[in-house]
């Protein structure tokens, strides 16, 4: 095992709360804080995909990360992780670094998405480089593929990082390669703690033997996903089934109107509203958010939603 304990339960990736200009607004973190806490949510994942990462300064990702930090400083069972970035591993060094300094429980990398990896070992050295700014820091990859095109194969990376980097502590995995996923569960007798992505798939992940998820849903719907998990630890797969297929008709409506944004206008639903995206990200009109209300209503949002 590595020196840190894996984490078991709902990681929540939480929206970056902005303003109406687009500034960022850490003053409402505190409250997100403690609205993830009330719903059994056991960690934060930012400054990642949903929390818009890619499209914050390095000042005010370091903005983001003190403001976490500062919420959850009296609460040592909540977990605060940062991704670092991916693209310009000397900033993503100075991230790892700040966040070392101001003491939150992980860093996070992945891969640079406009110059590749070609394989895992090149993958691997950039992982060293960044892991090596926060050396007393748990360290977690992101692989996510879809958006950083880098399709290296996670076991390829663990038999690269194994051994050589003391505060590698596992991958976030949003990715649908259930085989390459139990293979790195497995590695060195499930060494490595394996954090799953994919909300809409956590049944899938429950199978193998993962208890500790990433995900965006899990800040307006944390009771669904308990609900699930209880249901499968007690042996009934029917309840389980049909609460990841509740998670999946939900899940749809970011599809249905119009990706990523539509996860603010979800928190806006439950009453901790967020704000809107920066661009590229398109956000809806007035007249599409009540629309999408009306579906919310559809999939009995009301029954498994966060309490604010």
């Amino acid at each position: 095992m590595t020196k840190f304990q894996k984490i078991e339960g709902l990681i929540a990736a939480p929206f970056t709360p902005m303003y109406e200009d687009g500034s960022l607004n850490t003053d409402l973190i505190s409250k997100y804080y403690q609205f993830l806490k009330k719903n059994g949510v056991v960690g934060a994942f930012i400054n990642g995909s949903t929390g818009e990462g890619v499209s914050l300064t390095q000042a005010e990702k370091k903005a983001s990360i003190k403001a976490w930090a500062e919420a959850s400083k009296d609460d040592a069972d909540f977990k605060v992780i940062a991704l670092t970035g991916g693209t310009c591993l000397a900033d993503a060094k100075d991230l790892a670094q700040y966040a070392e300094e101001i003491g939150i429980h992980g860093i996070s990398f992945t891969a640079p998405s406009y110059f590749k990896p070609g394989n895992a070992k090149v993958l691997a050295e950039c992982c060293t480089e960044v892991a090596s700014a926060a050396p007393n820091t748990a360290f977690y990859y992101y692989h996510i593929p879809v958006l950083t095109g880098c399709g290296v194969p996670m076991i390829d990376l663990l038999h690269e990082v194994d051994g050589k980097i003391d505060n590698f502590a596992g991958i976030k995995y949003t990715h649908e390669d259930f085989m390459d996923f139990l293979s790195c569960m497995n590695f060195q007798n499930g060494k490595y703690d394996m954090l799953w992505g994919r909300d809409e798939n956590m049944l899938s992940a429950l199978v193998l033997g993962s208890f500790g998820a990433v995900g965006s849903t899990y800040n307006y719907a944390a009771p669904l996903y308990h609900q699930l998990i209880e249901s499968f630890k007690k042996g009934d797969l029917k309840a389980a089934n049909q609460w990841q297929q509740t998670s999946i008709d939900m899940i749809r409506l970011l599809g249905k109107h119009g990706g990523i944004a539509t996860g603010k206008a979800f928190m806006r639903r439950v009453g901790l509203d967020c704000g809107k995206f920066r661009l590229p990200i398109k956000n809806m009109s007035e007249q599409q958010y009540l629309e999408f209300v009306k579906d919310t209503d559809l999939v009995g949002l009301d029954n498994y939603k966060s309490i604010l």
